[in-house]
């Protein structure tokens, strides 16, 4: 019987096993050094917040596993004998395959800052980061205050966790406003005000230059490049993540910043693939990035592959971009592509709509040339994934998409629309920013 061994229990890797099944029976080895059991990845901050336990935020129940036939080991992965065919971890013994997937995810991205071996630094990607941070910082008498370093999802995700708990945090971002390589500026913004309207010290235009420690090894302060001191007894690394490989370094499957593969989601290696964050697409899609560090996309990327793994080869197609987060108070959304300033296309036109709250925007992207609608950022907002998906298939005009919002609409009965100011605002001042 042929033996499917898959590196990494997140999203990708699970999903892969699950449609495999579904489709063959095929033996599936699941190994992961992180937990037992896939959990939804997500969730984490809730647990920490005290929303949810940790047994809430496993998607299937414990008999799941053995009911079909996949086999759970829990271990590190050290080195891979894509030759012999063979995994050999860390702690000892080995395991052999005759397909292997790679699906190892990410690890917190670092800029070799002086002080972070200390105690107290850390990032957010884990279960392991998580019970570090529950150790870390179980409260405001433990730890006053925290520092994050970096913006984006996983940096506002943290502030809103230990800000629950009463911790005072201060975060560094270079940027002038939070997110601009990603957001456009008048979005950035309203979200720096509305960031520290929850209590948070946001720092923009401000760099980590060292972290210190005392005499016992613990985080107590950061200096800034400008030379400010800020105490702290915790250091929040969020500036990103990057593809955990480091256990192929010696291996002869072809990395660059991750795991390199085709549409079909191979490597250079036969019967080894990767997918999930940890792989990266030889020649982007589109738009897209190389890597793709995103749920959805990890999903897409197991289900595509279980098909060519069971003797049906497909390619793996994701279609138009769109992703959600939420920041406090604010949930987030995006279809299509809204480029920041810095990476703007000279043809995109974008119009911006922003509520009196201050707690709900819009931007539209479109071709300055054609007409043609390109995207859509929602902040405060809720809008259906399909109608814009659809909406973008069609190529609609961006009047089009303005005239008939309301469709797309998918805020509950009660909930105030705006489609009436957008679309005035979009008559009267048709603008690019």
């Amino acid at each position: 019987m042929e033996h499917i061994v898959i590196i990494g229990n997140g999203i990708a890797g699970i999903t892969a096993a699950r449609h495999i099944r579904k489709l063959s029976d095929k033996k599936i080895t699941i190994v992961s050094a992180e937990t037992d059991h896939f959990f939804s990845r997500t969730a984490l901050m809730y647990v920490y917040m005290g929303h949810m336990r940790w047994r809430d935020i496993e998607p299937y129940e414990s008999w799941f596993w053995e009911k079909n036939r996949l086999e759970l080991k829990n271990a590190y992965v050290e080195t891979v004998d894509t030759n012999n065919k063979t995994l050999y971890f860390k702690k000892g013994g080995s395991l052999t395959y005759d397909k292997l997937i790679i699906a190892t995810g990410s690890v917190t991205n670092t800029f070799g800052w002086e002080g972070l071996e200390l105690n107290g630094v850390q990032g957010l990607v884990s279960k392991q980061d998580l019970e570090k941070l529950e150790k870390n910082a179980p409260n405001n008498k433990e730890c006053p205050r925290a520092v994050i370093i970096g913006g984006g999802l996983i940096g506002v995700e943290m502030a809103e966790m230990l800000r629950t708990r009463n911790i005072e945090v201060t975060m560094l971002v270079r940027e002038n406003a939070f997110w601009t390589n990603v957001l456009p500026k008048s979005e950035a913004e309203m979200l720096s005000r509305h960031i520290i309207s929850h209590g948070v010290d946001l720092r923009h235009n401000s760099e980590l230059d060292k972290i210190i420690g005392d005499k016992d090894g613990n985080v107590k302060s950061v200096i800034t490049k400008s030379g400010e001191e800020i105490p702290c007894s915790v250091v929040g690394i969020t500036t990103g993540v990057k593809p955990q490989i480091s256990f192929l370094k010696n291996s002869k499957i072809e990395t660059d910043r991750g795991v390199l593969v085709n549409r079909k989601l191979e490597t250079n290696i036969e019967d080894v693939y990767a997918i999930g964050d940890c792989a990266q697409q030889r020649e982007p899609i589109g738009n897209r990035p190389p890597i793709e560090a995103v749920w959805y996309t990890g999903r897409m990327m197991g289900e595509a592959l279980a098909q060519t793994i069971c003797g049906k080869p497909f390619e793996y197609n994701p279609g138009n971009w769109f992703n959600s987060a939420k920041f406090f108070d604010i949930e987030y959304q995006t279809y299509g592509w809204v480029f920041s300033e810095s990476r703007k296309k000279n043809y995109e036109g974008q119009f911006h709509w922003k509520c009196k709250s201050d707690l709900r925007c819009v931007t539209i992207s479109y071709n300055e040339n054609s007409n043609e609608f390109l995207g859509i950022n929602t902040f405060g907002i809720r809008m259906e994934q399909e109608v814009f998906d659809k909406w973008l298939n069609e190529k609609r005009s961006v009047d089009y998409v303005i005239q008939n919002l309301k469709q797309a609409n998918f805020d509950p009965e009660f909930f105030k629309k705006y489609e009436k100011e957008i679309q005035t605002a979009y008559a009267g001042q048709s603008i690019t920013i």
